[in-house]
């Protein structure tokens, strides 16, 4: 089981988004076990933290630092702590660990030894850094995108309030894992950054931190934070309430008002009123994520481009740069996927040159041998029209990747038809919606498309990735 999916089963049956922070801070350790040696007290209080709250939250997360702060004793203690914790709850390490250098084996020391399900990492040494902790499957990473002390403004926020440094780290990390793989750390007492970073990341797990100043909004930050199905937000437990000796009691009541809280806040946005500002995300197309991303890393483009045929578009679609993206090329073979389990075929077939990578992907995935007609033949060798072996009769699903005009994906199903191949179906990720569908059907083939043009700006305009302008010039092209 994942880590998303042990979660997320936790969340169902403690009914909880609430997390604890097991951290031995001698200086929160309450007086009841001062009298102990230092070590020994930290590790009843820690116990003590455990047996009360398990039945009440949804992941447990150790800061490395304090362990560390103690020395030997304090990482034997870290041992004891991950033993005590039982095995149905997931642990998310708070490392915020930052060294490129040592990030492949301290990915095998968490995850293989001592077994922990989740870490959080900084972001600034980027994906090179963060790559070693995504090889393990079953695990996640939270990466740290903003925190809420006074003097990480000067860097989080630069160079404008308006497009923040923390925005850009959220946009970026976003494909280095997908949303079972990465979530995000979000440190603030301030919902309307948890509002942008949940407008831009609406799949994403968020772990928030630090809400719990004086005069916290809680509604507000639930209202910014849950996603559509009013989870996907985790709230710490406040750390001067773990020191309680009525502990159990306090968390069952931080538990309720905060499900009360998220009850009235579904009821509110089930006539689709407004959850986010000028955004309603009830309707939300099924891969929002995955377009915001393709936005993101520019396979998405608008502006004025003509195409290849001569018309000028308002928009560009270049989906070329997906294979240089491997959780984003990961999520497109998925969509793929999700097509193609419903038909019938004995080969997939590739359109030169840009879907080539995708149905290699796909075939890799299905297990389904694949072939390709060649754009040029060649003037030596053995002269194939076809690349890889057939047999006549059988049934080829082709796949492309754009549908504008038609013209490449026909005349590849023709080279296909013309060595006694069948084809039925044509599968592409993006559909311009030109009238092609319709003359592909004229021509007794059957298309299906990931997402239409029309999809995608109305998801990215709804998110308020493209401004009114951009819209209606789509809209009027």
């Amino acid at each position: 089981m994942n880590f998303f999916d042990k979660l997320n089963r936790n969340i169902l049956q403690n009914q909880s988004l609430l997390f604890v922070g097991l951290d031995p801070n001698p200086e929160m350790m309450p007086v009841r076990y001062e009298s102990e040696e230092l070590i020994t007290g930290l590790e009843k209080w820690l116990q003590f933290i455990i047996a009360e709250t398990s039945d009440y939250v949804c992941a447990y997360k150790p800061t490395l630092g304090f362990y560390e702060a103690l020395g030997i004793p304090g990482l034997e203690l870290l041992y004891k702590t991950l033993a005590a914790i039982p095995p149905h709850i997931p642990v998310i390490l708070d490392a915020k660990h930052s060294d490129l250098n040592t990030s492949t084996i301290f990915a095998r020391t968490v995850f293989t030894e001592w077994q922990v399900d989740a870490i959080t990492l900084s972001p600034y040494t980027g994906q090179d850094h963060v790559a070693p902790f995504l090889v393990y499957p079953d695990k996640a990473v939270f990466i740290l995108c903003c925190t809420s002390n006074p003097g990480a403004e000067a860097l989080q926020q630069y160079p404008t309030n308006e497009s923040p440094l923390y925005l850009q780290v959220v946009k970026e990390s976003k494909t280095w894992g997908t949303p079972e793989q990465l979530g995000l750390e979000v440190g603030t007492t301030n919902p309307e950054i948890l509002a942008l970073i949940r407008a831009i990341a609406p799949e994403r797990i968020i772990m928030a931190r630090s809400i719990w100043a004086e005069g916290a909004k809680l509604k507000q930050i639930l209202e910014a934070g849950l996603n559509t199905n009013g989870d996907g937000l985790l709230i710490p437990v406040p750390q001067d309430m773990l020191g309680n000796t009525q502990l159990s009691e306090e968390v069952q009541n931080l538990r309720a008002e905060i499900n009360q809280i998220k009850t009235e806040i579904v009821h509110e946005n089930s006539t689709c009123s407004v959850w986010f500002p000028d955004v309603c995300f009830l309707n939300q197309h099924p891969y929002q994520d995955l377009i915001l991303q393709l936005y993101d890393i520019d396979c998405i483009m608008f502006g004025s481009f003509v195409q290849a045929s001569g018309a000028i578009f308002p928009y560009y679609i270049d989906l070329r740069k997906i294979i240089s993206n491997p959780q984003v090329f990961n999520q497109v073979l998925t969509a793929y996927q999700d097509i193609l389990k419903n038909l019938i075929f004995d080969r997939l077939a590739g359109i030169p040159y840009g879907s080539l990578p995708t149905a290699t992907g796909l075939a890799l995935r299905l297990h389904c041998p694949m072939i390709f007609p060649r754009k040029e033949v060649k003037a030596h060798g053995t002269r194939r029209v076809i690349e890889g072996n057939f047999h006549p009769g059988e049934t080829v699903v082709v796949v492309d990747d754009i549908l504008i005009s038609g013209k490449s994906v026909m005349e590849g199903a023709g080279k296909l038809e013309s060595a006694g191949l069948n084809v039925n179906d044509i599968v592409v990720f993006i559909d311009h919606e030109q009238g092609v569908k319709d003359r592909l059907q004229q021509n007794g083939y059957r298309s299906h498309a990931v997402l239409t043009i029309s999809e995608i700006t109305n998801t990215l305009y709804q998110a308020g990735r493209i401004n009114e302008e951009q819209f209606l010039a789509f809209a009027e092209s």
